[in-house]
């Protein structure tokens, strides 16, 4: 899949995402991001509520498989939904996953300003063409990450409004199986 994002004048990324009108609840493909996603796949890019926001004691599950010819995606933690073309101004965890180099990006968005980058993990876990289970756990004062039961990194609370984070986003070069 090809990336679907721009940088704007503001040095803010675009992000394209389809349009959808209303939801047919006899069509699993148009279903709301809120229904039960057992049992098929997610069109990526994907943006869903994450129902009554983060809080500490919460946990996200992303499972999906990496596609063939990997590049880069993204799960992004949000205040706000944002337009269709772009993540709101609050982003409280965005991770990028980079094939070409082995990396595992961590930031934050605060008020549209971006925050350094942290990049060190103490292993490289996603595999093209192999499927994958990234568990995000909300604590006190960080994110805990796991991907396939192993710790991956820990990241410290830059947005500290936790209830207000409400929208996942994801991107990129991944097919999504299920998210809890």
């Amino acid at each position: 899949m090809a990336e679907t994002h721009r940088v704007t004048a503001e040095g803010r990324k675009k992000w394209s995402f389809p349009q959808r009108s209303g939801t047919n609840q006899s069509n699993p493909k148009t279903r709301s991001p809120d229904r039960d996603t057992r049992d098929r796949k997610l069109a990526v890019p994907f943006r869903g509520q994450i129902t009554g926001g983060m809080r500490p004691g919460k946990k996200l599950i992303v499972v999906g498989i990496v596609d063939s010819h990997p590049d880069r995606f993204y799960i992004a933690l949000t205040r706000g939904r944002g337009t269709s073309g772009e993540p709101p101004p609050d982003v409280a965890l965005e991770l990028c996953v980079r094939f070409g180099d082995r990396q595992v990006l961590r930031r934050a968005c605060m008020s549209g300003s971006w925050g350094d980058v942290d990049r060190a993990v103490p292993f490289f876990p996603f595999i093209k063409n192999q499927p994958f289970k990234t568990e995000i756990h909300c604590e006190q004062s960080r994110f805990r990450v796991f991907v396939d039961g192993q710790q991956l990194f820990d990241f410290y609370h830059r947005v500290t409004s936790l209830g207000d984070v409400d929208t996942i986003w994801i991107k990129g070069c991944v097919t999504v199986t299920k998210l809890a």
